[in-house]
């Protein structure tokens, strides 16, 4: 079975990110994800459940996601990260920059 090609939609307050983002793919779907993000105000969830890679550039286009919601006033949250994109985003000290990057703090039992 075949990763897919990468896809973004946007699906009631959710943009969905699927299929296997690589440098070769990623400007086009971030450019797609912009204007699904300036169509909407408010809250927003990225949804990447969906997702099959682990890359930095996932991690520089979900930066510029957020800047771009930062700057339009929404407000993005982030979950079905993988704990493979979770730990890159560690390594990378982005994952206080990232909401919901940090599955194992709000799943921990207290």
């Amino acid at each position: 079975m075949t990763a897919g090609v990468p896809r973004v939609q946007l699906s009631d307050e959710a943009l969905i990110v699927s299929g296997e983002v690589t440098p070769d793919t990623v400007v086009s779907l971030r450019i797609e994800g912009e204007k699904l993000i300036r169509s909407v105000s408010g809250n927003l969830v990225i949804d990447l459940d969906g997702l099959v890679t682990a890359h930095s550039v996932v991690l520089s286009m979900l930066l510029c996601w957020q800047r771009l919601a930062h700057q339009t006033g929404i407000t993005l949250s982030f979950r079905g990260v993988s704990s493979r994109l979770a730990s890159l985003a560690a390594l990378s000290n982005l994952d206080d920059q990232l909401t919901g990057f940090r599955p194992e703090t709000s799943q921990a039992p207290h």
